[in-house]
């Protein structure tokens, strides 16, 4: 099977194509480039061969960043058929973090953090804290010890959030390749939707606080 996968959630672009088990990636510090960035990236790994399928980082992050994966995505598998697969920034998140108990946190950004603990029994990762977007200082500590705290929230609210792990890895962010490597089994299994079904996942609908809002804080 050879597909390829897509993570632009952060200020990270990855790309990444997957070939009967041997992963090619590429790897770019964007900012609000990834719309430019992305698909000549991936054109570099492709060479203009065929596609089985196509995977993406579908969130939670940065608002701007999971459209554009999701609509590299589907301009992808449009005119091809091909199934398409939506993939967790949690779960990428912590797939990159190298330990099997991970909290995977996000900034952001309006002094929240998307949120979430995740353990990997059987080969997958599970929630044990629900995704969820919520103020630092009242994201819940997870049961029991060994968690590694990972991702831009830890960078951004360290001290808010150093409590709830035994450890930090804050510059631990998503990647294509880590997109792909959980993507793999997945379409082994026949699992994948339609590429007008693909959508990312926000948490949060608001992006900006209102004039009020900023005044009370």
């Amino acid at each position: 099977m050879r597909f390829a996968a897509i993570e632009t959630s952060t200020e990270w672009c990855s790309v990444a194509v997957w070939s009967d088990g041997e992963i090619a990636a590429l790897e770019r510090r964007a900012g609000n480039r990834h719309s430019e960035l992305a698909l000549p990236m991936l054109e570099k790994l492709l060479r203009k061969n065929q596609l089985d399928a196509v995977a993406f980082g579908a969130g939670p992050g940065a608002f701007t960043g999971l459209r554009i994966a999701c609509g590299l995505a589907q301009g992808l598998a449009f005119g091809r058929g091909l199934p398409v697969m939506g993939i967790s920034t949690f779960e990428a998140l912590a797939q990159e973090a190298g330990a099997t108990r991970v909290v995977a946190c996000i900034d952001a950004r309006m002094r929240e953090v998307y949120y979430a603990a995740l353990e990997k029994r059987a080969g997958r990762w599970h929630e044990v804290v629900a995704a969820q977007c919520v103020a630092p200082q009242s994201a819940p500590k997870p049961p029991g010890d060994g968690w590694v705290g990972v991702g831009s929230g830890f960078e951004a609210y360290r001290q808010e959030l150093a409590s709830k792990v035994s450890m930090v890895r804050s510059m631990v962010h998503p990647t294509a390749l880590s997109v792909a490597q959980l993507a793999a089994p997945r379409f082994a299994a026949g699992e994948g939707v339609d590429a007008a079904q693909a959508a990312p996942v926000y948490l949060r609908d608001k992006v900006a606080l209102t004039q009020q809002e900023l005044g009370r804080r």
